[in-house]
């Protein structure tokens, strides 16, 4: 949700929505794959569990070193939010879901204690799917609210560069954490 949060305040609400839809088809994404049993194949092929987490640490870092680099502008340049609509949050929100493989080891880890494997299990899945993606979307438009208020607080040039660091910092911080528990694991 902090990347549906910065999409809300770099950019403006509907750039957050957009990028919400974007994590909420790779919530589905993962979903389906965790129906199709994608969770039993991750845990018979570690290595590929792996390269995907060590993916998406990267790509976190990406973005984090972005936040920092927008935060370090010169003076001169303005620090109002921009207005320009990003051409991918749509992509970047679906990279990001289907990137961080801790939502499978999530749905993976949800899914079954609810699942009556006596009864038909497609319609079972299919209903606890909707009510978690309907739960996240909520929770995720009260981001993006609190997100179009922060950044409307963000004129002061000093209110933006701190926030602009701390999110670059705090995703840095996650790939870091990830690619660390990665490294440990291997051992």
């Amino acid at each position: 949700m902090l990347f549906v949060l910065g999409q809300a305040i770099w950019r403006d609400a509907r750039s957050g929505v957009v990028a919400l839809a974007g994590v909420q088809v790779g919530y589905v994404l993962w979903y389906v794959l965790a129906a199709l049993g994608l969770g039993t194949l991750a845990a018979q092929l570690p290595f590929a569990f792996t390269l995907l987490a060590a993916g998406g640490a990267l790509y976190l870092a990406r973005l984090g070193l972005q936040a920092l680099r927008h935060a370090g502008k010169p003076a001169g340049h303005s620090t109002e939010p921009s207005r320009k609509r990003s051409a991918h949050p749509l992509r970047d929100g679906f990279v990001v879901a289907i990137s961080n493989p801790k939502s499978l080891i999530y749905i993976v880890a949800l899914l079954p204690p609810f699942v009556d494997p006596r009864s038909a299990v497609v319609p079972q899945l299919l209903l606890l799917g909707t009510i978690a993606i309907a739960l996240d979307v909520a929770f995720g438009l009260i981001y993006i609210a609190a997100g179009s208020r922060l950044a409307r607080a963000m004129s002061r040039p000093q209110t933006r560069t701190w926030l602009d660091s701390s999110v670059g910092l705090v995703f840095i911080a996650i790939a870091i954490g990830i690619l660390a528990e990665l490294v440990l694991r291997g051992r």
